[in-house]
C-alpha cells in the first residue's frame, strides 16, 4: 500500500479520545475536588494542584518522551501509552471512590505523565501515515480532533458532576480509555527511524534543543508564536468558565456554559480542517497577520460590546474559526521544515515550551482577574494578537517577504517575465544563485525580493545597518544578508582591499550553496532608465571565478524612474527615512485611488554568457552587463 493512502482517521480517533480522557479526568477532579473540601484556601491549592497535574509533566518528561523514539517504533510507543491509561483509571476510581483528593490529583499527574511520552510519537506520526504532501491535512485533523477532545472533555465532566452517578462516571473513564486503545492498534504508518539520544534533564534538554531549532531559519519563531496561542487558548477556557457563570458577565448556568465552548470547540474544528485544506494550495502562513489581526478585532467586540448570550456566541465561533485558521500553519511549518528523526525532538521540545506558556497562562489569567475583572482578559488577548503576529512577520523571512509583496501589490502594479529562470532547477542540477540586477531606485530591491518569495536570496548590506534602529537589523538578520564593510569610511587604499575582500565574502557564501544578490553598479541610477556600473570590479571578480553549480541570473527593471525612490530632479539618492514616511502616508490616502505604477521585471540566465564576458577586461565585462541592462 502506498503511503499517501493511508488513512489519518485511526490516529485521528486515538488521539480524540487520548485528549477526551485527559480533560475529562481533569475536570472531573477539579469539580469534585473542590466538592469535598471546606476551606476556601484549601480549595485553591487543589485547583492549582489539579491543573499542574496534567501540564507539569510535559515540561520535566518531554525529552524523555524523545529519548523513547530512538528505542521503539513510534506506534508501539501510543500503544503502550494506550494500555497504561486503563490502570491510571483505575487509580482515578479508587480516589473517586475513597474520597481521597490527593488519590485523584495522583492520577491525574499519571495521566500527564502517560501522555507526554507519547505526545511526540503520536504526532510525529502524521508524516509517516500521510507522506509529504499530506502533511498540512493531517495537522489540521490532529489539532481539530485535539481541541475537540479538549471541550468535549470538559463539558461532559461538567454535566457528569452534575448529572451523572458514580457508576456512569468510572465507566466513561474506563470506555474512553479502551476506545483510544482499540483505535491505536488501527494505525498503519510507515515509519522513519529514529536512532539519535539526547539529555533528558529538561533544562538541558530545552538549550540544546534552542539551538537545534536555530539552525533552521525562523522555527524557533513559530514555536514561539504557536506557544503564544496556546497561552491564549488556556486563558480563553479558564476565562469562559468563570465569564460565562459570573454574575458580571453572562450569568448563565453550567449547561449553557457547556454550550458556549461548544460553540468554541465547533469553530475551530471546522477553522482548522478547512485550513488543511487551504494550506495544501496556499501559502497560509504567510496570512498571520492577518488572521492574528482578525482574532485581535473579535476579542475588542467581546470586550466592548454588550452582547447578549446568542450573539457572544456567535463572535465566540467566528473567533474559534479564525484562530483555527491562524494555528493549522504553524503546526504543519514544524513538520514542514524539520525532516527526518530530528522532527521527534523539535517536537518534544514544542511541548515543552508551549505547556510552560500554558502554566503561564494561569497566573497571568488570575493577575489579570484580580486587578482589572473578570471580562480584562479579552483586551489582554486582543494585545497580544495585535503585536505576537508583526513579531513573527518580522521573524520568518518567506512570511515577512509574503507580506511585503501584499502591501507592494497595493501601489505597484510589477509584471515579471522569466521567473522560471529563478525556480526552474536545470539539467545539471545547478541550484545555487547569483541574482544580479540593475539599481533603478531606492525601493527596487524590496520589489524583486518580494517578487523572489519562494526563493531566499541573501542581500549585502552595509554593517553598518545591523547596528542602526530596531527594525533595520531584524529584517536584515531574517533576510540573512551578508554584512559587508561599509566603503565609505574606507577610501585610502584599505578600502581597496576590503573591495577586493567583498569577492571572498560573496563567493564563500555561495560556497555554502546560499543564493546571493548584489547590484553590480552600486548605486542607484542617476539618468533615465540607463545602468552605469564604470569601473566597479565586484561583479567581474565573482564572475571570473565563479563556484562549480552557481547560476547567475540577470534581472532587468523598468518603470521606477520618477518614482519619490528614485533621483529624478535630485542631485543625490533620496533620504531613506522622510521618503519611507512620505510613501506610508501616500500608500494609505492617495494610492487608493490613483492607479499602480507599472514595473516590469525580465529575468534571464546569463551564466554562459557572463563567463564568456570574464575573459576580457573588466572594462569590457561591465560594457556588456550595461548593454544587457539597458536594452
Amino acid at each position: 500500500m502506498q503511503e499517501e493512502n493511508r488513512s489519518f482517521i485511526p490516529l485521528f480517533v486515538t488521539n480524540f479520545f487520548g485528549t477526551l480522557n485527559d480533560n475529562f479526568l481533569k475536570t472531573l477532579a477539579s469539580f469534585t475536588v473542590i466538592g469535598w473540601l471546606q476551606d476556601e484556601r484549601v480549595k485553591s491549592i487543589a485547583m492549582g494542584f489539579t491543573a499542574g497535574a496534567l501540564v507539569l509533566p510535559y515540561i520535566l518528561c518531554s525529552p524523555l518522551a524523545d529519548r523513547l523514539t530512538a528505542i521503539w517504533p513510534k506506534r508501539r510507543i501510543v500503544q503502550l501509552a494506550k494500555w497504561a491509561e486503563l490502570p491510571i483509571m483505575a487509580v482515578a476510581i479508587m480516589g473517586f471512590a475513597f474520597k481521597s483528593p490527593w488519590l485523584v490529583i495522583g492520577a491525574v499527574l499519571l495521566m500527564g505523565l502517560q501522555s507526554s511520552l507519547y505526545s511526540p510519537a503520536k504526532y510525529a506520526l502524521v508524516r509517516d501515515v500521510g507522506g509529504e504532501g499530506r502533511i498540512s491535512t493531517g495537522m489540521g485533523g490532529m489539532e481539530g480532533v485535539s481541541f475537540l477532545g479538549v471541550l468535549m472533555g470538559t463539558v461532559a465532566a461538567s454535566v457528569a458532576s452534575d448529572r451523572m452517578g458514580p457508576v456512569a462516571r468510572y465507566a466513561c473513564l474506563v470506555v474512553f480509555a479502551a476506545l483510544g486503545l482499540v483505535a491505536s492498534y488501527t494505525v498503519r504508518a510507515k515509519e522513519q527511524l529514529n536512532r539519535a539520544l539526547h539529555a533528558i534533564n529538561p533544562v538541558r534538554y530545552i538549550r540544546r534543543s534552542y539551538r537545534m531549532a536555530a539552525r533552521y531559519d525562523g522555527l524557533n519563531a513559530v514555536i514561539f508564536t504557536l506557544s503564544v496561542f496556546w497561552w491564549a487558548a488556556a486563558m480563553l477556557q479558564m476565562g469562559l468558565l468563570v465569564y460565562g457563570k459570573s454574575e458580571a458577565g453572562l450569568n448563565l448556568d453550567a449547561t449553557r456554559t457547556g454550550a458556549l465552548l461548544c460553540a468554541a470547540a465547533v469553530g475551530i474544528v471546522l477553522g482548522q480542517v478547512i485550513a488543511g485544506v487551504v494550506d495544501r494550495r496556499r501559502f497560509l502562513l504567510g496570512a498571520t497577520l492577518l488572521t492574528g489581526w482578525i482574532a485581535a478585532a473579535l476579542l475588542l467586540v467581546l470586550y466592548f460590546a454588550s452582547l447578549s448570550p446568542m450573539a457572544f456566541a456567535v463572535v465566540l465561533g467566528l473567533l474559534a474559526f479564525d484562530l483555527g485558521f491562524f494555528k493549522l500553519p504553524f503546526d504543519a511549518e514544524i513538520q514542514k521544515v524539520v525532516k527526518g528523526p530530528k522532527l521527534n525532538t523539535m517536537l518534544a521540545y514544542f511541548n515543552q515550551v508551549s505547556f510552560l506558556f500554558m502554566l503561564a497562562a494561569s497566573g497571568c489569567y488570575a493577575l489579570v482577574s484580580w486587578a482589572f475583572g473578570p471580562k480584562a482578559f479579552f483586551l489582554l488577548l486582543a494585545i497580544v494578537f495585535l503585536v505576537a503576529p508583526f513579531v513573527f512577520v518580522f521573524c520568518y523571512r518567506s512570511v515577512l517577504l509574503c507580506t511585503g509583496h501584499w502591501v507592494f501589490s497595493r501601489r505597484y502594479k510589477v509584471e515579471v517575465d522569466g521567473l522560471d529562470h529563478l525556480t526552474t532547477q536545470p539539467p545539471n542540477h545547478q541550484t545555487t544563485q547569483l541574482v544580479l540586477p540593475n539599481h533603478p531606485a531606492m525601493v527596487d530591491p524590496m520589489l524583486v525580493s518580494v517578487a523572489f518569495w519562494k526563493t531566499p536570496l541573501k542581500p549585502l548590506s552595509d554593517e553598518s545597518f545591523f547596528h542602526t534602529g530596531i527594525v533595520a537589523p531584524r529584517v536584515l538578520k531574517t533576510l540573512g544578508a551578508v554584512p559587508v564593510p561599509d566603503l565609505r569610511k574606507h577610501r585610502t587604499a584599505k578600502g581597496a582591499t576590503i573591495a577586493r575582500g567583498l569577492g571572498d565574502i560573496v563567493k564563500s557564501t555561495l560556497e555554502d550553496g546560499g543564493n546571493v544578490i548584489f547590484y553590480p553598479s552600486g548605486h542607484i541610477q542617476t539618468e533615465p532608465e540607463h545602468e552605469d556600473i564604470g569601473t566597479r570590479q565586484l561583479a567581474y571578480n565573482i564572475c571570473g571565478d565563479l563556484p562549480e553549480g552557481v547560476r547567475v541570473i540577470g534581472v532587468r527593471t523598468r518603470g521606477l524612474w520618477g518614482s519619490i525612490w528614485s533621483r529624478k530632479g535630485r542631485k543625490n539618492s533620496p533620504s531613506f527615512v522622510p521618503t519611507f514616511i512620505k510613501s506610508v502616508l501616500l500608500w494609505f490616502f492617495w494610492s487608493p485611488f490613483v492607479p499602480r505604477r507599472r514595473v516590469t521585471m525580465h529575468i534571464e540566465d546569463l551564466t554562459d554568457r557572463v563567463k564568456e564576458w570574464s575573459h576580457g577586461t573588466r572594462l569590457d565585462f561591465n560594457r556588456k552587463l550595461e548593454e544587457w541592462y539597458n536594452a
